[in-house]
This record gives C-alpha cells, structure tokens and sequence, in this order.
C-alpha cells in the first residue's frame, strides 16, 4: 500500500471521526460555555439539575428510539403515546382509592398499568409494522392521532387530573431523589447505561444494526428480523411507560396538550447523537449528548432572552436537518 493511499485513509479515519464521534461533544461543550458567559447562574447547581431532571423524559424516549432507528424504523406516536399512558394511569389510580386507599401500593399499581399500556402500544405498533408489513411512517401518524383523540376523549375535552392526596404523596418520585439526584436524573442515567450495554454488547443489539443495514441479508444471516424490530417498539412503548411514570407527579394531569412535540425532541436527540437516520448504526451515549444539547439550548433561549422560547422549536428542526445534512455528506466522502 502506499504512501499516499495510507495517507488518504488517515485523512478519512480523522474526517469520520470528527463529524460522527467528536462533533456532538464538542458542540455540547460550546454551548455550555456560551451559556457560561450569557448567564452566571446557568453552572449552578439548580439550575444544571433543573436542565438534567427537565431532558429525563425526552432521554428515557430517546434511548427507545435509538434502537427503533437503528433497526431503520420511526415511531412518530411517542408523545402521543405518553399523553395515553398518563391519562389511562391517572384514571386507574384515581379509580382505585376506594378499594386501595392512598398508598404506595397504589401507586407501584399505577406504574405497573403505565408499563403495560406503554408495552401494549408499543407492540401494536411493531405487530403492525413487522406482521402486517405496513409502513413505518404510515402505522405511527396513525397511532399519533389516535392515542392523542383517546385521551382527550377520556379527559372529555378537559384534563385528568390525579387525587389530590394521592398526588401529593407521589410527588417526590419527580421531586425527591438521592445524594441530592433526583430520581428522573437517576432512572435516566440508568436507562441510558442499560441501553448502551445492550446495544454494544447483546445479539439484540447487533441484530438490530444489522437490519437497518441491510434486512435482506440480515434474513439470510438467520436474523429473526420480525421479532427483533417488533422488539424495538415493544422496548420503545415500555420506556414511554417509564417516562409518563416520571412525569405524572410533576404536574399530576394529562390533557390532550400532554407530551407534544416530544416525538420531534425524542428524534431530533438521536440524530444529533450520531444515529444514521437510515439505520444500521446507533449510539445511545451519541442520543444523550443530543439530548443535553436540545434542553441547554432551550435553557440558554430561556436564561439569555436572545430568542424567543416559543422559537425553540423551529430551532430543533433546523438542527434536525443540519444533522441530516452532515450524515449524507459524511456518507458521501466516505
């Protein structure tokens, strides 16, 4: 080989790994730094817990649909799907008072019902998709509308909300926490540990790349390809249960205004961590770095009023497709 040809590929080992490895740390890194200069309080204490215990929800979602995308599938249904789970576990706790009384096995009774509404969508979701062979896209714009019609119908166009008493009493799951963590920072860094673990060193995990590289060959690689992808939606409704589990205490209601846009934040955190959008290559530590650098940005808009917050979405959307931009051309120059 010679020595122009090793030189060309140093320069394409450098390239790769400035844009897919570095490039989410260093722009987490800058904007923690502007935010620095823009606010002295944006470092304290408060402030970063605040940040950190606010981007849970999005990041526990995030992690699920690390893999969902990795596998070459979407799942536009999260928000949605969050707003449902909430609403069906405030009405079954509230239901419940006068046969459990207020109490913590109520409350471990009403995460239960989140986890398995959460499971039960999730794997409508992937039976549909992976069984019946229907897009992606198509199934989950379907189930947006229709977990978003379902809890505003429970809610008769109002809002649920949860006993007072019994709110009361769940409060610390979102308020209280440990060493001074709360718990939404905890169960976070937990799920974001376990998935990284289980995409890096798990069949699940190679399986999953795989077939959002290439399902065909990964059929003729003895991939069970429908039970695997059925298994990214499974996971991904079961960890929209975890978050709702996190989020109902904070405010105790679900309205049909509950969880929007989170799709969006959820997606556009695993594309800016460095996850092909096409599939066959994911990271969830790459999803949690996007996750930060989604809620700083909010943070700093907020903190330094140099744009208007109610931009904060549009501002996603053009990091979601700068993201994208610099995915096709990393493709490209590879």
């Amino acid at each position: 080989m010679t020595e122009a040809t090793l030189g060309a590929l140093d320069k394409a080992k450098l390239r790769r790994l400035n844009f897919h490895v570095l490039g989410p740390l260093l722009a987490l890194i800058v904007l923690i730094i502007l935010g620095a200069m823009l606010n002295p309080n944006f470092l304290s204490y408060g402030n970063v817990t605040n940040v950190l215990a606010r981007s849970a929800f999005i990041g526990i979602i995030a992690v699920g649909m690390t893999f969902v995308i990795t596998a070459g599938g979407i799942d536009l249904s999260v928000g949605s799907m969050a707003a449902f789970v909430a609403g069906v576990m405030i009405l079954f706790m509230n239901s419940l008072i006068p046969y459990m009384g207020i109490g913590i096995p109520l409350i471990m009774a009403g995460m239960a019902v989140a986890i398995i509404t959460g499971f039960a969508a999730g794997w409508m979701n992937g039976f549909l998709i992976s069984k019946v062979n229907i897009e992606a896209f198509i199934v989950t714009l379907g189930s947006m509308g229709i977990y978003r019609s379902l809890v505003t119908w429970l809610a008769d166009g109002g809002t649920l909300s949860l006993d007072f008493e019994l709110r009361s009493l769940y409060r610390p799951v979102y308020y209280d926490g440990l060493l001074g963590v709360s718990w939404p920072i905890i169960v976070f860094a937990i799920v974001a540990i376990l998935g990284e673990l289980v995409m890096r060193h798990t069949a699940f995990g190679r399986h999953c790349a795989a077939i959002g590289a290439n399902e065909q060959v990964a059929r003729y690689s003895a991939v069970k390809v429908d039970r695997a992808r059925m298994a990214t939606y499974v996971l991904l409704g079961m960890l929209v249960g975890v978050a709702t589990i996190m989020y109902v205490p904070r405010l105790g209601s679900a309205s049909g205004s509950t969880g929007v846009l989170w799709e969006l934040e959820a997606i556009a955190a695993v594309i800016i961590g460095g996850t092909v959008l096409k599939g066959g290559y994911g990271r969830v530590w790459g999803t949690v770095v996007g996750v930060l650098i989604l809620s700083l940005i909010d943070n700093i808009l907020n903190l330094a009023s140099i744009v208007s917050p109610y931009l904060n979405g549009a501002i996603q959307g053009v990091i979601v497709i700068l993201a994208v931009v610099l995915q096709r051309e990393n493709k490209s120059a590879d």
